[in-house]
């Protein structure tokens, strides 16, 4: 009798085990009230962390009352690729071993190998991969700095504050570093019938509107390895076709530009695709013109514009394009009369790459000239940089040093008033192997 009493407790005490597993597996207290045993190890567990729907008992005396709890708040993480945010970090630390994006690649339509084996060519590329390393670190602070500002510009912002916003960010992308890095010319923010080379100075309160039309325009560079590459930014879809017209003619030149090409008839393969397309505005339709005195130009280091020049339309140089040269095709488009003019106050200002020894009598001439080599060296520049650089009243030695030859300037270049204008821009480089569109980005 006492031994069967004694299994029988022992049956009990393990069903009760069988029961706590299934009641701790289940996480509810239901069925039997749970032993004292159970309830230290209770006391014991961590509260698993709350979710929006999780419930938990809450026992006085009462029946259960549910109460829900909500979601601890989690924190938001920054989309990395987000274009409002501000890049910062500069390319030289985002890519290390100087292996920096490749540009878009074509292959040449104009040249002849003279035999040379693919092998052969890319051994020649090799050559100048230092120089390509340069370009294509600049380049990449150009893209990074276009597409931060494209989301950041809005209408009822003075030009100032663009340019100022533009500059401080490619500045910080390409480790601004005396004459060794920095920006290659003044940022062009040029609207409407105004073309190119307009900057604001300090105390322009100009704004841009939603139907404006505006040329940004900025270049980088890198030991003087230099990118100049531009678009055309609208608010208003209105002008689309305008924009398109004169993005399509820039690709077309992009495509018959190679070694041995001739320049001339770069120009007249723009100006077809160009001029091929009409714009309907405010219920007025205008044919596309090719502004014919402005043009692209072959680039060299230190030097923005370096003696060859690519028209946007039919006619001049028969010169031919070499090999290892370096350029900025750019076409302008206006609904206006296609010529631009000299108008509005200078901005932009640059160093002759062949200035003469001239004496200067004016210590402040001779002051300022200094200033201009240290600084800005053979690249152009605006007032707004010496402003930044410490330097007041010196408009009279400006004008001397312009008079004299040593530094030309650069007007406004504007069509007729009313009309718009529209630039798209890209530096290609004219690789033994093949050609390489540098600046090429996803936005054009």
């Amino acid at each position: 009798m006492a031994t069967l009493e004694m299994e029988k407790l022992k049956i009990e005490e393990e069903a009760g085990k069988v029961m706590e597993e299934i009641e701790d597996a289940d996480g509810e207290g239901q069925g039997e009230p749970m032993s004292k045993t159970k309830k230290r190890r209770n006391r014991k567990k961590k509260a698993p962390a709350a979710t929006a729907d999780s419930v938990v008992p809450e026992t006085n005396g009462d029946s259960p009352k549910i109460i829900t709890e909500s979601k601890p708040k989690q924190k938001e993480k920054k989309d990395k690729t987000d274009p409002s945010q501000k890049p910062s970090i500069p390319i030289s630390e985002q890519f290390k071993g100087k292996t920096y994006p490749l540009g878009e690649i074509q292959d040449y339509t104009t040249r002849a190998a003279h035999g040379m084996s693919k092998e052969e060519l890319k051994a020649r590329d090799a050559l100048q991969e230092e120089t390509y390393a340069e370009i294509r670190q600049a380049a990449e602070a150009h893209r990074q700095t276009r597409r931060y500002m494209q989301s950041f510009i809005k209408p009822g912002m003075t030009m100032i504050q663009i340019c100022e916003e533009l500059e401080s960010t490619a500045r910080k992308l390409i480790n601004e570093d005396g004459l060794k890095a920095g920006l290659a010319f003044p940022t062009g923010c040029s609207l409407n019938n105004v073309a190119a080379h307009y900057t604001p100075n300090n105390g322009d309160t100009m704004t841009i509107g939603y139907d404006d039309v505006c040329k940004m325009d900025f270049g980088v560079h890198v030991n003087g390895r230099l990118v100049d590459c531009a678009w055309t930014l609208t608010f208003n879809d209105k002008y689309d076709k305008l924009l398109e017209s004169v993005r399509e003619a820039t690709n077309t030149g992009i495509r018959e530009a190679g070694i041995d090409a001739r320049l001339c008839d770069i120009g007249a393969a723009v100006q077809e695709v160009m001029e091929s397309y009409e714009v309907e505005l405010d219920g007025k339709t205008y044919q596309v013109k090719a502004i014919r005195n402005l043009n692209g130009h072959s680039v060299d280091q230190y030097r923005i514009h370096a003696g060859k020049t690519v028209p946007i339309v039919k006619g001049g140089d028969q010169t031919r394009m070499e090999e290892n040269e370096i350029y900025a095709i750019e076409t302008f488009g206006s609904t206006g009369r296609g010529v631009v003019h000299d108008d509005m106050e200078t901005s932009h200002y640059m160093k002759n790459f062949f200035a003469p020894h001239v004496p200067l009598r004016m210590a402040k001439s001779k002051q300022l000239l200094n200033v201009i080599n240290k600084n800005f060296g053979t690249l152009a520049f605006c007032r707004r940089w010496l402003d930044r650089v410490g330097e007041s009243k010196y408009l009279m030695a400006l004008k001397d040093l312009c008079d004299k030859g040593i530094v030309e300037d650069y007007p406004p270049l504007c069509d007729i008033k009313g009309c718009y204008t529209a630039q798209f821009e890209h530096t290609i480089i004219l690789k033994p192997s093949c050609k390489e569109v540098v600046t090429r980005g996803p936005d054009y």
